[in-house]
C-alpha cells in the first residue's frame, strides 16, 4: 500500500519576533524530500500527527486529513498547518 504524501506549510505566527530558523508564512515543506529543512523544533512537534495522518487517522475537532499545530518556541509561535495527499 503507497502511503500519502504530507504536505507541512507555515500558515501564521504569533509574536513579534521572527523565526529563529528562518521560516515565513507560506514556505512549504514535503515531508518525504524536505523534512531536514523544517526546524527541528517544529519538527519533533509535528511528527505525531503526521504519523497520525500517514496511516489514516484523524485529529479530533480538526478538518479531515488536516493537523494544526504551533512550534514550542515562546519567541515566535509559528501555526503550522500538515496536509494528507491523496494520489
Amino acid at each position: 500500500m503507497k502511503r500519502p504524501k504530507i504536505k507541512i506549510t507555515l500558515v501564521g505566527r504569533k509574536g513579534e519576533v521572527g523565526c529563529h530558523r528562518g521560516h515565513k508564512i507560506g514556505d512549504t515543506f514535503d515531508f518525504d524530500t524536505e523534512r531536514g529543512n523544517l526546524c527541528p523544533m517544529a519538527m519533533h512537534v509535528a511528527f505525531p500527527y503526521i504519523d497520525i495522518l500517514r496511516y489514516g487517522g484523524e485529529i479530533p475537532n480538526q478538518e479531515k486529513g488536516i493537523a494544526m499545530f504551533s512550534c514550542p518556541d515562546v519567541d515566535t509561535l509559528n501555526i503550522f498547518k500538515i496536509e494528507r495527499i491523496e494520489d
